[in-house]
């Protein structure tokens, strides 16, 4: 029963991390898998798998993914996604987290689904913003692929090998959360480099004598 409800959080956790690629395909392929019985949810959560809700992340899903191939509004979204994307991955880790506190299981949903979303979800960001001045945004829709690619796969991988897709998305999160930390370093660096130079720059003081 134990190793059970590892999977079973190994397979919420792995999911609510796609969601920093994409925010409705894990959540679109969760709701199919439960559909079909190939993964189950926690007491309570079973209408993640009814047909209104299957047909609502269906819909979403196609909108999303069209929307990030129109110029300028993938950055948009991005804005709003973030938020979203911390929103679906708590959801999705707390409904596979056999725990019986309902707090306990928030926060721990919140804890490692919700910031494993929005870890990636703002490394993609930044990647897309990098995109948009350097190429002027021609280069977005390449990114956009692969971050669908990325939520497609890594979603059915966590589904099906869970074990084993923990792993790989731990490595992305430790990858995605050293490359933030090491752009946070120069932007903090900049201002003081400026600043030491203009101090330099000031003359000594002769207290008036020529």
């Amino acid at each position: 029963m134990t190793i059970e409800w590892f999977v079973s959080a190994c397979i919420g956790v792995g999911l609510a991390a796609c969601c920093g690629f994409r925010v409705f395909i894990p959540l679109l392929i969760a709701s199919l898998a439960t559909k079909l019985g190939v993964i189950g949810t926690v007491s309570g959560y079973e209408w993640i798998s009814g047909w209104p809700v299957l047909l609502g992340l269906s819909v979403a899903t196609v909108f999303e993914l069209g929307a990030y191939y129109i110029p300028w509004l993938d950055n948009l979204l991005d804005a709003i996604a973030t938020p979203a994307s911390i929103i679906a991955g708590t959801l999705l880790s707390t409904s596979f987290l056999h725990i019986d506190d309902d707090v306990l299981r928030w926060g721990l949903g919140l804890m490692l689904g919700g910031s494993s979303a929005g870890i990636i979800q703002a490394g993609t960001s930044l990647l897309r913003l990098g995109s948009t001045a350097t190429t002027g945004g021609t280069a977005n829709p390449i990114i956009a692929t692969g971050e669908n690619v990325a939520s497609v796969g890594l979603s059915l991988f966590t589904i099906f090998l869970p074990l084993i897709a923990i792993v790989l998305i731990f490595v992305v999160l430790f990858f995605v959360l050293s490359r933030l930390i090491a752009k946070r370093k120069i932007w903090f660096s900049r201002p003081s480099k400026q600043a030491g130079g203009s101090i330099t720059q000031i003359p000594r003081s002769n207290n008036g004598r020529s």
